[in-house]
């Protein structure tokens, strides 16, 4: 796979830079790289993304160099593992060396829960509605003298972050937050929070899976201490292969709850027993990587920078708002109750919504049948809209909603 910095790539002879070109044209290109657009209207992105084209052909690839030809190509899937990381760390202004590779956002979230060095009598602040793994990992450290407080949330999963500032305390250790809510939507002023933080004089862990491949963020600007996705949904990737940022600052006084041979400073010498801990967070990866998933993962985020996605780029998110913005007003033209805060500052490819009198969940089986996917969550029916996604996508809800409703 060939390697260039994100946030350029070149197509054909055309080189690619998201800034600049128009919206229209990015949304186009970007379409074209996502085979399930042939057949279904898919609204899904917040529950599994469906992969990408160029991942499909890097699976592809792996899948057939390792059956015929066995390890031989493993220094060349390894580059592909390093590309990823940089990839990864280019799209959110981190440095490579922050960068962990975890099996899945609640890897991710332990990595930071079991590693903190927790005391008698600290607590931490998480909003109300979190995805259950951003709420069990922190439960759990009750029984180390560790205090949860939740923060009430509204009827939209919305919450302001003086409310959060409002129940830290001296003792208050971490903030904890979804960028994203995953049900309904929601997604946070990250800047605000992380200004909270730091006027508290604690840290900030984000569970991102929900914006990372669609909003610009760059951590060396907005501070956050700590982030967690899977690249299963909005990065287009297959499920358990995900990415972990550790502050630079954070990643020596985090404690690794797994070290294995991968942790060390010269991996490959396996005699000897002695060597020190790596100093970057690849200290965290104790074990052999998911090479297949890297490739894939490694492609997707390129589509994406070529695309319109990266940290400094607000040219894919603005594409994902438009077309949802234009959702919300169809669904509402057909009666439906939308859940979600569509205001600017707040609105995300996420929209939660209702039609009385109507199930959810048979409306969602009804839908799939005419081509068009998305999903249930706490009793509404939630669709989740990518760049990619075009008014045509609309027209295949809208009449299928026409026929149902």
């Amino acid at each position: 796979m060939s390697e260039h910095p994100s946030g350029s790539d070149k197509t054909g002879s055309l080189e690619f830079s998201p800034s600049k070109l128009d919206p229209r044209f990015l949304s186009e290109h970007f379409r074209q790289n996502m085979p399930v657009a042939a057949q279904w209207g898919y609204f899904d992105h917040a529950a599994v993304g469906p992969l990408s084209g160029p991942a499909r052909t890097a699976l592809q690839t792996f899948v057939d160099q390792g059956t015929r030809d066995g390890d031989l190509h493993w220094p060349e899937w390894a580059k592909g593992l390093s590309g990823a990381r940089r990839a990864v760390a280019a799209g959110i202004g981190a440095s490579p060396s922050e960068i962990a590779f975890v099996a899945n956002t609640t890897e991710g979230i332990n990595l930071v829960a079991d590693g903190l060095n927790w005391r008698d009598g600290d607590n931490l602040v998480v909003p109300a509605g979190e995805f259950p793994s951003n709420h069990y990992a922190w439960r759990q450290l009750s029984d180390r003298g560790v205090e949860l407080r939740v923060v009430p949330t509204g009827a939209m999963g919305e919450f302001d972050p003086a409310d959060v500032a409002a129940r830290c305390d001296s003792r208050t250790r971490l903030i904890v937050t979804s960028w994203v809510g995953f049900a309904s939507g929601f997604r946070v002023d990250l800047d605000a929070l992380a200004q909270v933080a730091n006027d508290i004089g604690c840290q900030l862990f984000v569970d991102a899976i929900q914006g990372l491949g669609v909003f610009p963020l760059d951590v060396s600007r907005t501070p956050i201490d700590y982030l967690a996705a899977d690249g299963h949904k909005w990065l287009l990737s297959p499920e358990g292969f995900g990415v972990a940022y550790v502050r630079e600052e954070h990643i020596t006084r985090l404690r690794p709850s797994h070290l294995g041979w991968n942790s060390v400073v010269n991996p490959f010498d396996y005699q000897d027993l002695t060597q020190p801990l790596r100093t970057d967070a690849q200290r965290f990866e104790g074990g052999s990587h998911n090479l297949l998933a890297a490739q894939a993962l490694r492609a997707s985020v390129d589509l994406l920078s070529s695309s319109g996605w990266g940290k400094d780029s607000v040219a894919l998110a603005d594409n994902v708002l438009r077309i949802t913005d234009e959702l919300v007003e169809r669904l509402r033209r057909r009666g439906a109750t939308i859940h979600s805060d569509r205001r600017p500052r707040h609105a995300s490819g996420i929209v939660s919504f209702s039609f009385d009198g109507h199930d959810p969940v048979a409306l969602r089986k009804s839908l799939i049948e005419r081509s068009v996917v998305l999903s249930c969550r706490a009793g509404r029916l939630r669709a989740a809209l990518h760049g990619y996604n075009t008014v045509e996508d609309l027209d295949r809800l809208d009449a299928a909603l026409g026929e149902l409703l």
